[in-house]
C-alpha cells in the first residue's frame, strides 16, 4: 500500500517505457520540421508545427505513463 502512494519502484520504468513509445512520433515530427525548413518554407510557418507536435507528444507520454493501454474497455466504472 505504501508503494502505491509514493509511486513505487516501477515509476522509472513507466517513464522510460512511455518515452520509448512516444519517441518515434516525436522524431518523425522533428524530421518533418527539418524537411519543411530545408525546402525553403518560411521559418515562422514551419515552427507553427512545433507546439502542436510537442503537445501531442506530451499527451501521449502522459497517457502511456499512466497505463491507458492496460485499462479494460468493457462496461463498468473503469471505462
Amino acid at each position: 500500500m505504501a508503494t502505491e502512494l509514493t509511486g513505487g519502484s516501477d515509476d522509472a520504468g513507466d517513464r522510460r517505457r512511455a518515452a520509448r513509445y512516444v519517441a518515434p512520433f516525436l522524431a518523425l515530427g522533428l524530421v518533418n520540421l527539418g524537411l519543411l525548413l530545408r525546402w525553403g518554407l518560411d521559418p515562422l510557418w514551419a515552427f507553427a508545427i512545433l507546439p502542436p507536435m510537442l503537445f501531442l507528444s506530451g499527451i501521449g507520454w502522459i497517457a502511456f505513463r499512466h497505463g491507458f493501454h492496460e485499462r479494460s474497455a468493457g462496461p463498468g466504472p473503469n471505462r
